[in-house]
């Protein structure tokens, strides 16, 4: 019997104006574009070659250890 661990999570949308012509930098979407350039640097991650998402999910567990242990 496995432990079973709940995250509740807030999802926020970042919308861009209709009113703003050409580029503007969206608020908080550089961080999520950063993370997966980083796993995107895997060469597993790169493409979904997994059959399971609990393997997918897995691998980018293993991805982020893998950075996080680098940057100490």
């Amino acid at each position: 019997m496995g432990c079973l661990l709940y995250i509740n999570f807030i999802v926020e949308t970042a919308l861009r104006c209709d009113d703003i012509k050409g580029f503007k930098l969206l608020p908080q979407r550089w961080v999520v574009e950063r993370i997966f350039a980083w796993l995107y640097r895997y060469r597993r991650l790169s493409k979904d070659y997994e059959v399971l998402t609990e393997s997918s999910t897995a691998f980018i567990h293993i991805a982020m250890i893998h950075l996080m242990l680098a940057r100490l």
